[in-house]
């Protein structure tokens, strides 16, 4: 974050859960709000706080997420077509946002089409602490930054192993939160293999701000989460492996709790 300013209210709960994860690094899973429909995800959603998660990520479906992978990408057009909108995820985001910090994850078009002041402001009111926008760039992000601001919410930047050192510096010293720092280049979506590059990933982020370092992208088995702990991130975000594994259950309640269990077992 930015020297001497103070933190947002929601910052400083994301400051709180990650200081406070009882494990070597706090644990963000991920679910796309309205699927496999708006009730469901909603008991997802309470899930994953009684399964240990430490913050929550929650998607908003949109029609063109250029940083999702297949698996969130289908997720969000399931979600779509059931008419699932802004106000359905941040009812989702009011009912768990007690409990653990909720991370909103979107696209600038549904933020502008509502106007950023607005936004911020019905995210922070749904208890929302922070918000992601991958499709804002650095250059073109202080206006939100300044409407995150405003209504006491945190804007969360992303990285990427392609982020040139300058860039990541800049990004860096204006992380809000935490700093997300993507895995692999691409999209989202699960790996078979990725720990080799855990620690050059994690060292540069972590040298280029004085935020948390949240892993996220491809982290699909607790193994892979217990290996970026190791590496040295602060938090570990676990995606397209749940949303797979509430699309493919009888049961994703059930399904989706047991895993995000594993996963928090494996990082403490």
């Amino acid at each position: 974050m930015l020297t001497g300013e103070p933190m947002t209210p929601g910052e400083e709960r994301i400051a709180n859960a990650f200081a406070k994860a009882p494990g070597r690094a706090a644990l963000m899973p991920y679910l796309m709000g309205g699927f496999p429909d708006s009730a469901t995800s909603r008991r997802i959603a309470l899930a994953y706080a009684d399964a240990g998660a430490d913050l929550i990520e929650l998607g908003m479906p949109f029609s063109d997420p250029i940083a999702d992978g297949p698996v969130i990408q289908a997720a969000a057009g399931r979600a779509l077509a059931a008419g699932t909108g802004v106000e359905d995820v941040l009812e989702i985001a009011r009912a768990v946002a007690a409990r653990v910090p909720v991370v909103l994850m979107t696209y600038a078009n549904l933020v502008l089409a509502r106007g950023m002041e607005r936004f911020a402001a019905d995210a922070a009111a749904a208890g929302a602490s922070g918000l992601i926008v991958p499709d804002v760039p650095l250059e073109e992000a202080p206006a939100l930054g300044a409407a995150c601001t405003a209504a006491g919410i945190a804007l969360i930047p992303l990285v990427a192993p392609t982020t040139t050192d300058e860039r990541l510096e800049r990004i860096g010293g204006l992380a809000r939160g935490f700093l997300y720092t993507v895995s692999v280049t691409g999209t989202t979506g699960e790996r078979a293999a990725l720990s080799d590059a855990f620690g050059e990933i994690v060292a540069r982020a972590k040298r280029a701000t004085d935020a948390p370092v949240a892993l996220g992208f491809g982290i699909a088995t607790p193994e892979q989460a217990s290996a970026a702990a190791d590496a040295g991130a602060d938090g570990v975000i676990i995606g397209s492996r749940l949303v797979r594994e509430a699309a493919d259950a009888d049961d994703p309640v059930a399904a989706v709790e047991a895993l995000v269990r594993s996963f928090a077992e494996a990082l403490r």
